[in-house]
């Protein structure tokens, strides 16, 4: 005969597993309570970059990009010839998406990231665009390369190489991919206009996103 004792122990201890097993599955499931700082923030945070203001009422483009990405690359005219086609009219933010098949997309978007704390984030960005065919697609990281460009544009190199080596850069790259995570970004370039984010098929689907939402 079973021991009555020994079933009921037994019969307890898996009803405890089972309960545990339901109480780690729900949590597993919950979402947070609260959105990212912010709420709407997630596309856009106090201490995004911002390349054209285009004030109260503007139109808000931001761009998920990769510096290395050679697709944003090819979008690099096209989003100048907007800026510039749309100008007073959008607000153009820029956050990094670094991806990891892109050995120094990282390293470029710290460059940037330093040469932000001197002012002259977009001084870089123009200048890691013009310049990805000559450092893009590396079997190693290039940081030599990158701290030629922040002397050449005549930057503090103590405060630029102080930047480099602080963790909080990296963070600040981080926190933007980050976000984009959050968003479901999974390439670059990444468009959202007034936090919606754009399908690219063509070429101008992006043109033609901004005129409808500027029109709008």
């Amino acid at each position: 005969m079973k021991n009555p004792v020994k079933a009921t122990l037994v019969a307890i201890a898996v009803a405890i597993v089972l309960l545990i097993a339901g109480v780690v599955f729900a949590i597993s499931q919950q979402q947070p309570t609260a959105p990212p700082e912010g709420g709407e923030q997630q596309t856009v945070r106090t201490d995004s970059h911002v390349l054209d203001d285009g004030g109260e009422g503007a139109v808000t483009v931001v761009e998920f990009l990769d510096f290395e990405c050679e697709a944003c690359g090819a979008f690099y005219p096209v989003v100048e010839d907007l800026r510039e086609k749309y100008e007073g009219e959008i607000t153009y933010v820029v956050r990094y998406f670094p991806l990891p098949g892109h050995i120094n997309s990282a390293q470029a978007a710290l460059a940037a990231e330093a040469a932000a704390r001197q002012g002259r984030f977009e001084d870089m960005y123009h200048r890691l665009f013009e310049t990805q065919a000559q450092w893009g697609e590396r079997s190693e990281e290039t940081p030599e390369v990158f701290r030629a460009f922040a002397e050449e544009l005549g930057l503090d190199m103590a405060e630029y190489d102080a930047a480099i080596a602080d963790p909080a850069t990296a963070e600040r790259v981080q926190a933007d991919k980050s976000d984009g995570e959050r968003l479901e970004v999974t390439s670059t370039p990444t468009f959202f206009i007034d936090g919606e984010q754009v399908v690219l098929q063509e070429w101008d689907d992006l043109e033609e996103a901004i005129e409808k939402a500027v029109n709008g």
